[in-house]
């Protein structure tokens, strides 16, 4: 059985961050606390560790894992360009549950999967979550469940479905919000073919607070299929 530590434990906190950090290095798999629901997460810059958390989720590569990032600084570290608009996004929302996929960094070397050379990126609003990303660099995070599961709010949901698929197990008690990150395309907001901000999946940042921040830069709002008709 995997070792389960609670980061709420003083005591255990500084050994969860080792035991973690440690992981991480080998290659292995850890599950952490987020501010949205808990995350399976490896090393981005370890294809076969990035390899391992698809396999231990039941997923391909056509489904690459969004990073986490201790900062703003770490993204542009990572992305090829931050348009304004992005920053301003990242300004309101950062930390917290928006992930943006931009091109990413021509330069690095890592393999996520399928990424048509794109990264999603997203800063975490969770003290031990930025405290191990300071540690560790960049990791590739999905939510720690079988996919077609639902995602785990508490760490025994987690254990059940992982199992030994996972080396460390940090226990941040029973997530607050339990909505997954909103997850936006930036994409066309880069080079010369501008492109509006699609939503590709709604989460934790509603649209209205997302055209708040982007005005016309964000894609229309859908139809309501009852409105469509009306007169």
């Amino acid at each position: 059985m995997s070792p389960v530590l609670d980061c709420r434990d003083a005591d255990q906190l500084l050994p969860a961050l080792r035991q973690a950090r440690q992981a991480i290095g080998r290659g292995e798999l850890i599950v952490m606390p987020t501010d949205t629901v808990y995350g399976v997460a490896a090393d981005a810059f370890n294809a076969s560790a990035v390899a391992r958390l698809l396999a231990a989720k039941g997923r391909g590569r056509q489904s690459p894992p969004p990073v986490l990032v201790s900062g703003p600084d770490t993204m542009r570290a990572l992305v090829a360009e931050v348009p304004g608009a992005v920053d301003r996004l990242v300004e309101r929302f950062w930390p917290g549950g928006l992930t943006i996929v931009l091109p990413a960094q021509p330069s690095l070397r890592w393999d996520l999967g399928e990424t048509r050379g794109t990264v999603a990126v997203r800063m975490p609003n969770d003290k031990f979550a930025l405290e191990l990303l300071e540690d560790t660099g960049p990791l590739a995070v999905s939510s720690a469940n079988l996919t077609g599961k639902p995602a785990a709010l508490e760490i025994e949901a987690a254990i059940q479905m992982l199992r030994d698929s996972v080396s460390v197990y940090l226990d941040g008690g029973l997530v607050d919000t339990g909505v997954a990150s909103t997850i936006i395309d930036a994409t066309g907001l880069v080079g010369r073919d501008s492109r509006p901000v699609t939503v590709l999946r709604e989460g934790a940042v509603s649209r209205s607070d997302l055209r708040e921040v982007l005005g016309d830069l964000l894609e229309p709002d859908p139809v309501d299929p009852d409105e469509s008709d009306a007169a």
